[in-house]
């Protein structure tokens, strides 16, 4: 699950930075890059507490 959460967090800051360059998704993109960082959080936050 944890793999897979991190796998997420990737493809949606590449998503964001597609759309950052190409200025053609709008508001979308932020609410992508959020969406990453809150994953990639939740990812550091289980893998320390699992130690």
């Amino acid at each position: 699950m944890g793999n897979l959460l991190y796998i997420i967090a990737v493809i949606l800051i590449i998503g964001w930075l597609i759309g950052f360059f190409a200025y053609s998704a709008g508001g979308m993109i932020h609410i992508l890059l959020v969406i990453a960082l809150i994953a990639i959080i939740v990812r550091v936050i289980q893998g320390r507490s699992a130690i």
